[in-house]
């Protein structure tokens, strides 16, 4: 069942954050964007003017200059327009690198960079025109509707306002000298830009936190998305059981190279094999250092048997050791007494063997704990 809006009342995790960003998703003001097009735009063309005007002027009077060699060398002319055509372009480029600019530090400034080609890829599903009639009718679409309206009657309102009280001087200007006439009307015209700019400004400042706000709030999560993140985030318990077992298995196939190690091998016959090994100078106690089931195990025993260890059948220290003691660790505490009981029987066995002492008697019965038996632990459970 899909959630709707009214359920996602929880904020966005990293991850989601993190995907919003992949699939281009982030916070953007398209007035905040207006007012770098229009504020620094307007700057540079102030800033720039001069220097275009005296170089299209120098360029003008170079063009409309004809002397006896320009006559004799029509070629002239042409080098003349390319070298104001390539100063013209220059101006250009250089206006439009600065714009450029200030449109992606703006964007760059509210939503951070994006490196993702998702926006961009052709979709076949935008252009259906019954999709995009019903996107055209979203409530998003319509609180933008509302907000550029509003802005368009303010704009209207200082336009006729400003105009109003400036027509009379502007009209005036035709009985003016033409460079007085020209200063003034550079002057009107900064001054009404000046105007739009402001506004411009404090429609920046509200829409920016307000973007940020709709953002967040789109990607706000139901509980169920969030069980359903946690748990893909965490994995399906099922398929983590059966890799840790997986990586179990591996580990004890890879540990059976360390059985001719060993100082003695513990068996339940057919079903575990658990190699011990302990050195008394390098080991604070013995550890396993090879353990398998059923194949494994049989394996654990033939090479056993080949390198001559001790092979021992003990089926509850066996299943113990198997389900209580991990490759490469020491073992339990608990199971000291019934490992040691076992070693002291094998080192005897091992100086019989040299000669050194008589042949010992039957091996020992260790004493495990009943809570350590999987098999004891698993009756206990079960017996009502």
């Amino acid at each position: 069942m899909e959630s709707n809006s009214q359920d996602r009342n929880l904020p966005a995790t990293e991850r989601k954050l993190r995907k919003a960003v992949e699939d281009g998703q982030v916070t953007r003001s398209q007035y905040l964007t207006h007012l770098a097009v229009l504020g620094v735009g307007s700057v540079a063309l102030v800033a720039l003017a001069p220097f275009m005007f005296d170089r299209i002027q120098l360029h003008l009077a170079r063009q409309l200059s004809f002397d006896a060699a320009a006559i004799r060398e029509p070629r002239n002319m042409l080098g003349r327009l390319q070298d104001m055509s390539v100063s013209s372009l220059l101006g250009c480029a250089l206006f439009a690198a600065i714009v450029i600019t200030a449109v992606v530090l703006s964007n760059i400034s509210v939503g951070g960079w994006v490196s993702s080609t998702k926006p961009i890829t052709p979709d076949f599903s935008r252009i259906n025109p019954l999709a995009g009639f019903g996107r055209m009718f979203t409530k998003d679409k319509l609180a933008e509707v509302g907000k550029m309206v509003v802005i368009i009657i303010v704009l209207a309102a200082i336009g006729t306002l400003y105009l109003a009280r400036t027509i009379q001087p502007v009209a005036a200007l035709v009985m003016q000298p033409s460079v007085a006439a020209l200063q003034y009307m550079a002057d009107w015209l900064i001054t009404g830009m000046g105007f739009m700019l402001l506004l411009m400004l404090v429609v920046a400042a509200i829409d920016v936190p307000l973007q940020k706000f709709l953002h967040k709030s789109r990607l706000k999560m139901s509980h169920q998305e969030f069980k359903q993140e946690h748990k893909e985030s965490d994995g399906n318990p099922h398929v983590k059981g059966r890799l840790r077992q997986r990586q179990r298995e591996l580990s004890q196939s890879g540990s059976v190279s360390a059985v001719p190690k060993a100082d003695f091998v513990v068996m339940n016959p057919t079903h575990y094999a658990v190699a011990i090994r302990y050195d008394d100078k390098t080991m604070s106690a013995p550890q396993v250092i090879s353990k398998g089931a059923d194949l494994l195990a049989m394996r654990i025993r033939d090479l056993a048997r080949v390198h001559a260890i001790p092979v021992l059948q003990s089926p509850m220290l066996a299943r113990a050791l198997y389900a209580n003691a991990e490759i490469g660790q020491d073992i339990p505490t608990t199971l000291y007494t019934a490992v040691a009981q076992v070693l002291a029987y094998v080192y005897r066995l091992k100086a019989a063997l040299r000669g050194e002492a008589p042949m010992p008697g039957d091996p020992p019965e260790p004493d495990v704990p009943a809570e350590l038996d999987p098999m004891r632990r698993a009756a206990a459970v079960v017996r009502p």
